[in-house]
Parts: C-alpha cells; sequence; structure tokens
C-alpha cells in the first residue's frame, strides 16, 4: 500500500442500517463506481459504505502496479490484525482466470488486495483520505468502519467487486 493523493475526488454518501442480534453477512458487494461496500445478509443491506480505491481504478485489475481493484467474485479468506494500516481482510484475486489472463500477457497479476482502513497512525484524518484515491488497488475503508466490517465479516464471505 502507498499513499497517493489523486485530483479525482469522489462524492459518496455513508449510511449505515441498525443492527439487529444475529445478523449474519452472506455477502460483501463492491460498487466501484459509486465508492461504496455494502454488507449484504439474507438478501439485504445490512451496511453501507464510502470507500476509497486505488489511484487507476476503472476497470478490471491486469497487472502488479496498475492501481486497479479487481472486478469479479472472490473469497475473502483470511484476516490481518497487524497490518500496515487498521486490519485488513485479504480478497482472494488472483483467482485462476486471473493468472491465465496476466500470464498470456506476460505480466504478473499482483495480488496482495486487501480491505483495509487507515494506515496506522493516520486514522484520526480517515475522513479527508477517502475523499480521493489513494490506494494500490485495495479497498480502503475508514478506521471504524474497518471495525465494523472485522466483526461481521468471517473468512470465507464472498466479495462481489462490480465497476
Amino acid at each position: 500500500m502507498r499513499l497517493m493523493i489523486t485530483p479525482a475526488i469522489c462524492a459518496f454518501s455513508i449510511v449505515t442500517f441498525p443492527a439487529l442480534a444475529g445478523e449474519k453477512v452472506d455477502l460483501v458487494r463492491v460498487h466501484k463506481a459509486e465508492r461504496r461496500l455494502e454488507l449484504i445478509g439474507d438478501g439485504k443491506a445490512l451496511r453501507s459504505y464510502g470507500i476509497a480505491l486505488g489511484g487507476d481504478p476503472v476497470g478490471h485489475k491486469h497487472q502488479e502496479g496498475d492501481q486497479r481493484t479487481p472486478e469479479g467474485r472472490y473469497i475473502l479468506d483470511w484476516r490481518n490484525p497487524n497490518s500496515i494500516a487498521h486490519k485488513s481482510l485479504h480478497v482472494s484475486y488472483p483467482n485462476t482466470d486471473d493468472l491465465a489472463a496476466a500470464k498470456a500477457r506476460g505480466v504478473d497479476a499482483g495480488g496482495m488486495i486487501m480491505i483495509h482502513g487507515q494506515p496506522n497512525g493516520f486514522g484520526w484524518w480517515g475522513w479527508l483520505l477517502q475523499l480521493v484515491d489513494w490506494t494500490d488497488g485495495c479497498i480502503a475503508v475508514t478506521d471504524s468502519d474497518m471495525d465494523e466490517i472485522w466483526a461481521m465479516v468471517a473468512d470465507g464471505t464472498p466479495i462481489e467487486i462490480e465497476r
């Protein structure tokens, strides 16, 4: 992860829905164009968060360093409580199709795509960082949003990343 401030400032709104005891997240859905991440349970949006993406977010990730977030269906397969950002959940990119496409182009597919909070020590200005796309292709949220996502999303939860 690297900090990159770009001139593209995105407008987004954060909508939080009240939690019910026993809510189960079946799916995490990311809408890249809307800069929004939703936690879905029983077919309904349980939570919605504003996100920041990579410095060149339009389109599917093709290779290491392209600053894009992959698009498609993946799994949140492990978590890191001691990340360089405030907690992180790993997205299972690249899958076999991503690897084959990268190999055909003669490039490294990249990896280590995460949902994460703000860089450690910078959580206090996370609201400002969320106004720009600053990651290398990860999905960034505020630290308080990451705490909630961390508590509600189990390892093995599918994630759909849409344009």
